[in-house]
């Protein structure tokens, strides 16, 4: 067939003879003219302008800038293009009717698209590089397309062409776009003015864009890039490079900053405040209701675009069954027009609009997640920032009496803002499901009749149970939160007196308890599982109609989501109520007054409810001290000058000399840190002097506790890894307050947990000299009356009066009884002497075992590191975008190979019914209607289809079932072994992995395993499954799909692969970043009144804003990337469609087939995604496994010895004789011994003191009778058994010790002493009479059964010793090792320890470690070591004769 531009069928398409306009062949070739000129014009600059660009840098995105009208622009275009491709449709479809091929009927069409394309590109390169000059040829050709396409609608109206023709309409929608897109080039030239005006108008990006520090593009690029989240590519590539950190991801755009969207709803709200009721509700909507709206409409149009989809299959379907009639046809200049509706049966049409429809409705319902997500973190920022500009603000008797407990201020930042967040998430759901619900039963009614109000009845209907179910979730989770908190106590109670269950063989006693307190946890979890999968079922086995079956069977899938999504939404609805309560509430609560008052004269007058008509003054530069007992307002007097009591009557004057008095150095009772390092914490905020510093230091001598730290003063304290003693602390925030520039200074109480040197030099050093020298004014409450002769004045206070005041020499001659009283308090002598040594041995010892450390981290890290240091990039790279799968099969094995095989078979059991069922449907829908034949046929049909339906049923339920059982069984057969593990681990294990890291794998780890693993791998399980069923029905139907599958299964790949590297990135970033957020509002609600005295709020609220604005970042991304998947994986779920589509419709097999394949790739786009973002979550997830794995690798101690338990004799070892011979011992095979053949022999029923300095081998040496450390030669006999024969339980179970630091579990004071229950009542209470505790206990409610609190807080550490003396006295053993146990207590506690030992154990040995060499001056016989070895061996007597023995300096050093 020959080409000819007006075919060569008809002689009068050339003939002009009634003008040329009459000639339709001239009118579509004067179209071209405008498409041809465009192309003409702006190849060139293209060409040109891309080659100089791509030889200079790329543009920066700093020269970005959107042109008026630039949305609409690319909505104009979008919609001119989708004319176009009808338009081409159209001209094809007429053209095949024709005798002669017509190029005029869709060349046009054709080039009109093309140009449209190169417009819109050309545009966009234009408005980058901001040069609109060029914006000229565009406006020409609109004005030109314009002419033309108007020239040929008036030529069809005046020929008298029907509206109904397709023609007619897409010339007619098509002068309108080409006169829009002309009026937006208009506005551009009258906003910018650069042609046509004198003064061209200058325009600068954005500020956000200037800022390089900004990556987040969202707001600023083109409307393709937003739909698409094409600008996302270069972070999500580079992120297979090198891991995503905080400086890739850069700063929040300043329209999203948490300061911006304060100052928003706190607008809002302070307009709420007006009314009788504020409500956040409203303000929250006034501020944030726009984005909201949007992303509703967004909404709207996708679940409306989403009938499309039910709507094209049943039309393709239809067309496929019936035979094909007689068209109607217009003839027109001898071409043929197409009707509208007739063109719309042609099943290649609908498979396109089905692509279409399919595409805009994924890219209107990303953009809705998309704005809710970015509107949920939005509003979180600005809820952060209110919250914590209140608690900046809260009146201090709110924290103390309780009215605001830390906890509810945590819950409020962690939880609240958080429920918050996520029901705006949810939102938009809320009012698009009734549409879709309503809309969706319209159609099933006009395609199916009654029955589909049948169908959708029982829809509705399970709504609520799964309503029901969703309550009882909520509740098993609350239980499961109880007994998890709980066994986590445990856990830490165990971790922490580790060394203690060690030494007397009680580790299986409390493991059993944790393992009771995990069994409920479990069996809570257990119903939470039934539930959960319940509701999982309910949603699949929804109601099935055959008839129409493949359009209804696509509407009930419709409809099935929005009523499993409404319980969701409805409950956290519910949970956002409650949330904004407790925020209406908090925000409401009483603030602290002003600070107006800060000026005025020097006097104070204060009057409280605390403290009663006080008045005093406190002059400029002198010291004043405050006294009392404790309890009668010492500190509330201070906190009252500071303004944070609630004033009933009276003032509070500020001098007027005080000049810089905007800030008072304050140092509270209780020391309050901050998790910075040493140096952040004492300079706190103020510039950094170097000489000050150092004078502070060495005032408050902390430099040689600094030294202890492993980086020195820049160590970081507080919850991450290093704990300091009271003391330290203490020193630290005393040192705060002297080295801040202020002239006046406010210690309450520093010397309360200091010993007596140290008190002395901070006296004598940081107060007489280093403040007075600077002349500030100081006001000191202490209890250490030693001082008062320092003082320049002398407040005694009483019941919250003043009781006398005045200097020394006044109150000496006033009031003679009161200053008696306080002598005789001067001259007793603080027995605190060695507080501080021993502070700095506990230090020390938390700190040096940290060498060793880091080889026990993790094996996999030290590989991944090793790799690192080669350099060699390619490896680090595939173990990035490997998935851990061998970490996945330990843990589906650690549920059992039999639950395992279980859960695979009964998976593909019930896909495999399910697709049988809707093949079913398929066959009998396809069958031809001879009446006769298809009655007997449909009670056959019938009674298959509900025996393969009752089948499914069944299987959905069993499915659900097993994969929650597996993995159940998993994460207690994980839980047991990791805790089995730990506690038999060596005790070198817990001196060198920080307590927070193994308490970590038993929180966050153990709750990932529970909670998060199941689901996850449910979720993945069943959509991979259902993509799977879904490709192989697709391929039944129509076997050339395979062909087209291959290269969109490669697309496929390769999304997942970069997109499960850069999530996981994401999400690390998300999770290290909320941490600090949480930890700042902690530390800033306990420190409250420090922050407020020193004038800190502003540098505290900036911190805030940083740490939110960072947490939001992360986020923000992480949703990003999220959106990028999902567009990415509906875009090829859209191209399936279309491909089974059109490779069915070529095939054209049976009709139902067809549908049946439609239906299944209709499915897919819904759970590609699913696929990956499950993948992605399970390789975070398994990182849980992992780190639980690499404890589970440890060596345990060997608790088996040569002999037999039976074979130890019952009441060994009954005398007490030991001997040691030539003993070595090492902590471990690598380490140097500590050590080294060491010989003594002890006599049955012997005392004997071991002393020598720190590190010299003495606690080695009673860690060795318990064989705690490695015994590598030598051994230790003990009435005539070697030790290391013996298992090591037997050994331990024999022996008694106590320890230095006196350790007290939580429970009954009975469990306290005799956890195993083997003794009488009566044995207890002689234990506890002779450490001189019985009357204190029996006046305890309860006696022997009163509680100890966790750690034994509720006994004074002296109380709490001599417990332990009971413990140890309860256990008949003939041996007894004190390791230091007198030193961390009073002179009092260490008689009573001294003289049960001499009476109570006199017929036991003794072996006595002494922190303080006289407590073994009465010894039987004296071991003096040094550095692993004995140097002098003899009674005490023989030793203090040598003069220049070790010993004899010890006793000359102690006295």
């Amino acid at each position: 067939m020959r080409l000819a531009f007006c075919g060569n069928d008809n002689a009068s398409a050339y003939n002009i003879s009634a003008g040329v306009l009459r000639n339709v062949c001239f009118v579509d070739a004067l179209n071209l003219v405008p498409h041809v000129f465009l192309l003409f014009i702006t190849f060139p600059i293209l060409f040109i302008g891309w080659g100089s660009q791509s030889s200079k840098v790329q543009i920066h995105h700093n020269t970005w800038l959107h042109f008026p009208g630039h949305n609409l622009r690319w909505i104009l275009t979008f919609t001119l293009l989708f004319v176009h491709v009808c338009e081409i449709a159209e001209g094809i479809v007429s053209d095949t009717q024709m005798k002669s091929r017509h190029l005029h009927l869709f060349l046009p069409a054709i080039m009109g698209f093309v140009a449209a394309t190169v417009s819109i590109v050309y545009y966009h390169n234009i408005e980058t590089s901001n040069f609109p000059k060029l914006l000229l040829a565009l406006f020409l050709y609109w004005v030109m397309a314009f002419v033309t396409k108007t020239i040929k609608l008036v030529r069809y109206c005046q020929d008298g062409v029907p509206f109904s023709q397709l023609r007619f309409c897409i010339t007619g929608i098509m002068v309108i776009l080409y006169g829009l897109l002309m009026a937006v080039e208009i506005n551009v030239i009258r906003v910018r003015r650069y042609v046509f005006f004198m003064n061209p108008q200058k325009v600068k990006p954005p500020e956000d864009l200037q800022d390089l520090g900004v990556r987040f593009l969202q707001p600023f690029v083109n409307l393709l890039s937003k739909a698409t989240y094409w600008w996302m590519n270069t972070l999500i590539i580079s992120a297979h490079k090198k891991p995503v950190d905080l400086k890739a991801i850069g700063k929040l755009p300043i329209a999203m900053r948490a300061l911006t969207n304060y100052v928003c709803l706190k607008e809002a709200y302070e307009e709420q405040k007006v009314r009788k009721y504020p409500s956040i509700w409203l303000a929250m909507y006034s501020a944030f209701g726009r984005p909201i709206l949007l992303s509703s409409t967004f909404r709207y149009l996708a679940d409306l675009l989403g009938f499309a989809g039910p709507l094209c299959i049943s039309g393709i379907v239809q067309a496929g069954s019936e035979m094909p009639k007689e068209q109607p046809s217009l003839q027109y200049f001898g071409t043929f027009i197409s009707f509208s509706e007739e063109f719309l049966r042609n099943v290649y049409v609908l498979a396109v609009l089905l692509f279409l429809a399919l595409i805009l409705q994924r890219t209107f319902l990303q953009a809705s997640y998309y704005v809710t997500t970015e509107t949920g973190i939005n509003l979180r920022g600005a809820l952060l920032a209110m919250i914590y500009n209140k608690i900046l603000r809260l009146s201090t008797s709110n924290l103390s009496m309780g009215e605001m407990t830390l906890g509810q201020i945590n819950n409020l930042v962690a939880i609240e803002t958080n429920q918050l967040m996520w029901f705006l998430f949810l939102c938009p759901n809320l009012w698009a499901m009734p549409v879709q619900i309503i809309m969706g039963v319209i159609l099933l009614y006009n395609l199916l009749g009654v029955s589909a109000l049948v169908g959708a009845a029982v829809i509705v209907l399970l709504a609520p149970i799964q309503y029901f179910i969703a309550t009882k979730l909520a509740e098993a989770q609350k239980s499961t939160l109880d007994y998890s908190t709980e066994r986590l106590k445990k856990t830490n109670e165990i971790l922490k007196g580790i060394k203690l269950l060690k030494l007397y063989a009680w580790e299986h006693i409390f493991c059993t308890s944790v393992e009771e307190t995990r069994m409920k946890e479990l069996t809570s979890l257990k119903t939470f599982a039934l539930h959960t999968s319940l509701s999982t079922f309910i949603l699949i086995c929804s109601p099935l109609q055959p008839a129409q079956a493949f359009a209804s069977l696509s509407l009930f899938h419709i409809l099935v989501t929005p009523l499993f999504l409404l319980s969701t939404v409805v409950r956290f609805a519910v949970k956002a109520i409650v949330s904004v309560q407790k925020l209406n509430e908090f925000l409401l609560s009483d603030e602290i007054g002003d600070d107006s008052w800060r000026g005025g004269d020097s006097s104070v007058f204060v009057c409280l409810f605390v403290c009663f008509n006080v008045f005093i003054v406190i002059i400029i530069g002198q010291m004043t001290m405050i006294v009392g007992q404790v309890g009668c307002g010492k500190s509330s007097l201070l906190l009252a000058i500071l303004g944070e009591m609630q004033t009933l009557e009276g003032k509070v004057h500020w001098s007027k000399y005080v000049s810089n008095r905007y800030s008072v150095a304050y140092a509270a009772q209780k020391p309050w840190l901050l998790n910075a390092t040493v140096e952040e914490n004492i300079i706190f905020g103020s510039p950094f002097n170097k000489q000050r510093y150092k004078a502070v230091t060495d005032a408050c001598s902390l430099q040689p506790d600094i030294d202890l730290l492993p980086f020195g003063d820049q160590t970081e304290i507080g919850e991450r890894g290093i704990n300091l003693s009271g003391g330290q602390r203490q020193r630290i925030c005393v040192a705060r307050a002297l080295y801040q520039n202020t002239n006046i200074v406010f210690l309450d109480d520093p010397f309360s947990a200091l010993d007596i040197h140290l008190s002395d030099h901070l006296m004598q050093e940081g107060i007489l000299k280093f403040l007075q020298e600077d002349k500030r004014t100081l006001v000191l409450v202490t209890h250490k009356l030693q001082y008062l002769p320092h003082a320049d004045w002398i407040i005694a206070m009483k019941d919250g009066m003043v009781l006398r005041e005045g200097t020394l020499k006044d109150i000496q001659n006033k009031d003679v009884e009161l200053y008696e009283h306080w002598k005789t308090l001067m001259n007793r002598q603080d027995q605190e002497l060695e507080k501080t040594t021993l502070e700095r041995k506990t230090l020390r010892r938390a700190m040096y075992p940290r060498e060793s450390k880091s080889q026990l981290e993790d094996e996999d890290e030290e590989e991944e590191e090793e790799e690192d240091e080669d350099d060699n990039m390619s490896t680090v790279l595939r173990l990035r975008t490997k998935m851990p799968w061998r970490t996945c099969w330990r843990y589906l094995t650690s549920g059992g190979f039999f639950l395992l095989f279980l859960m695979i078979f009964s998976k593909l059991l019930k896909h495999s019914v399910i697709v049988a069922i809707d093949y079913w449907l398929a066959t009998w829908t396809s069958m031809d209607n001879e009446n006769e034949l298809r009655n007997a046929a449909d009670t056959y049909h019938v009674a298959v289809f509900s025996i393969l339906s009752g089948a499914g049923i069944v299987l959905c339920l069993i499915t659900s079932l097993t994969v929650e059982w597996m993995g159940l069984t998993a994460a207690k057969n994980l839980h047991h072994n990791l805790l089995n593990k730990i506690i038999l681990g060596p005790i070198r294990f817990f001196d060198m992995t920080p307590l927070g890291l193994i308490l970590n794998r038993f929180s966050a780890d153990t709750n990932i395993i529970d909670q998060h693993i199941p689901p996850t791998l449910e979720s993945l399980t069943r959509s991979t499954l259902l993509c799977l069923s879904a490709i192989g029905m697709i391929s039944y139907a129509t076997p050339w799909f395979l062909v087209a599958l291959v290269p969109l299964g490669i697309a496929f790949y390769f999304i997942q692969k970069y997109f499960r590297v850069a999530s996981k990135d994401l999400q690390e970033l998300d999770d290290s970043t909320q941490l600090p957020l949480l930890c700042h509002f902690s530390e800033t609600a306990e420190g409250l009144t420090t922050i407020r005295a020193f004038r800190h709020e502003a540098r505290f609220k900036q911190r805030m804003l940083e740490l939110t604005d960072t947490n939001n970042i992360a986020y923000l991304f992480l949703s990003a990337a999220n959106r990028w998947l999902e567009v990415r994986t509906d875009y090829l779920g859209a191209c399936i469609v279309l491909t089974a589509a059109v490779t069915s419709i070529t095939e054209g097999p049976n009709s139902g087939l067809v549908g049946l394949g439609l239906l299944y790739a209709l499915t897919i786009t819904n759970y590609l995604n699913w696929v990956v973002r499950n993948l992605a979550d399970l390789e975070v997830q398994m990182g849980a496994v992992k780190k639980v794995h690499s404890f589970l690798n440890m060596e345990s101690e060997n608790y088996d010895g040569y002999l037999d338990s039976s074979q130890v004799p019952k009441d060994w070892p009954q005398e007490g004789e030991i001997k040691i011979e030539n003993l070595c011992v090492r902590y471990e095979n690598n380490l140097k011994p500590v050590l080294k053949h060491v010989k003594a022999y002890i006599k049955p029923g012997q005392k004997v003191g071991i002393c020598g300095r720190t590190g010299s081998g003495k606690s080695s040496l009673s860690l060795a009778f318990f064989r705690m450390v490695d015994i590598f030669d030598g051994r230790i006999v003990i009435d005539g058994i070697d030790i290391s024969k013996l298992p090591l339980h037997t050994l331990r179970s024999r022996l008694s010790i106590i320890l230095q630091d006196p350790i007290l579990f939580s429970g009954s004071i009975r469990f306290n002493l005799d956890p195993e229950c083997k003794c009488t009542d009566d044995r207890l209470w002689e234990a506890l009479e002779i450490a001189q505790l019985k009357n204190m206990v029996k006046s305890l409610p309860g006696g022997l059964d009163a509680m100890v609190t966790e750690g034994g807080e509720n006994f004074s550490v002296g109380q709490r010793q001599l417990f332990c003396l009971a413990r140890a006295f309860v256990r008949k053993s003939s041996i007894l090792i004190m390791d230091e146990a007198t030193a961390s207590i009073d002179m009092a506690t260490e008689n009573i320890l001294q003289k049960v030992v001499m009476t109570a154990f006199a017929d036991r040995t003794v072996v006595t470690i002494a922190h303080r060499v006289h407590t073994i001056l009465t010894a039987d016989l004296v071991i003096v070591m040094k550095r692993g070895n004995i140097l002098e061996y003899d009674t005490p007597e023989n030793l203090l004769s040598q003069e220049d023995g070790i010993f004899a300096s010890f006793v000359r050093a102690d006295m």
